[in-house]
């Protein structure tokens, strides 16, 4: 746990890093997605932390950091994601080391917005399945329907067993202990017997606000740092969500280029479903692995 100044507390996995020799690789910072907690990173973070320090953030309102009442802009997300970095001796405001920072949807645009309030602490980002779309324009719906529109119905809230069954039946290949771990994360069992999210309902309309009110092209404009997209593409090549998700990566491209930065790593999952961090977690720690080297031989 780490302490803010408020009082309120934010809770993050370490996952360690090498045993050995100290690694040369800037240490890795894994932000999740939206209702989601630091747990959905394991089989990242198990894959990685034979190479670098690895920690993994619950945001706040998530998972088992503390729920506020405010604080769910973007702004302050990253600052807590900053503390959390700080608080192990990481990033510009300790005069530590930079890391590479990885965020998976709403943790993509906390990442993104990190990198811009402080440059010195973020020597990578990558943005897993978020942080290059304008939510508003991909989705034609306002924050309050996109938050109506992402609830589990009754019949999979009714009982751990119905809610444990309907998330390994995304995919029955890849559920293991540690799927398990992360469903279960995510909710509360009630007395009665069924779960409910453990994201309050402020902190969830609070983070879906702050997703609605993210700018890709002029946030990721201003990061001179190397930047991995990572994006799942499930539908057909000539789905629509699928053109519009093309066309708002060429505008992140377009973006960059104007602004004299270096243009993003894309890499694309054909078949795989949102959360890659289960669907491919090979490829993405290899890809996180590319992007760890990268940033060391920046600052060598």
């Amino acid at each position: 746990m780490v302490t803010m100044d408020t009082g309120d507390r934010l809770h993050y996995l370490d996952w360690g890093g090498p045993t050995t020799d100290r690694s040369p690789l800037p240490p890795l910072l894994l932000i999740h997605g939206l209702a989601s907690t630091a747990w959905s990173w394991a089989p990242i973070a198990r894959r990685l932390r034979s190479a670098t320090r690895v920690l993994a953030l619950d945001l706040r309102g998530h998972g088992l950091s503390e729920s506020p009442r405010t604080g769910y802009d973007l702004e302050s997300l990253a600052y807590d994601a900053l503390t959390v970095l700080s608080a192990n001796g990481y990033g510009a405001d300790l005069d530590g080391p930079p890391a590479v920072v990885a965020g998976h949807g709403l943790g993509a645009a906390v990442a993104v917005t990190m990198a811009n309030l402080r440059p010195r602490s973020v020597s990578g980002l990558a943005l897993v399945e978020g942080g290059f779309e304008d939510l508003s324009e991909a989705t034609g719906m306002t924050a309050a329907d996109y938050q109506r529109s992402i609830g589990d119905p009754p019949e999979v809230m009714a009982s751990m067993a119905a809610y444990l069954a309907d998330r390994r039946e995304f995919d029955p290949a890849t559920w293991d202990a540690d799927q398990e771990h992360t469903a279960r994360a995510a909710v509360d069992e009630k007395h009665a017997g069924h779960v409910a999210s453990v994201v309050r309902a402020h902190a969830l309309r609070g983070s879906v606000e702050a997703l609605f009110s993210y700018r890709p092209r002029v946030a990721l404009a201003q990061i001179a740092v190397p930047v991995l997209i990572a994006v799942a593409e499930s539908g057909a090549a000539d789905d629509e969500t699928l053109r519009e998700r093309r066309l708002a990566l060429d505008d992140v491209v377009r973006a960059r280029a104007t602004a004299g930065v270096s243009a993003p790593v894309i890499r694309v999952f054909p078949g795989a479903g949102h959360n890659l961090m289960r669907y491919r977690p090979t490829e993405i720690s290899a890809a996180l692995l590319e992007l760890l080297e990268e940033a060391a031989h920046q600052r060598s």
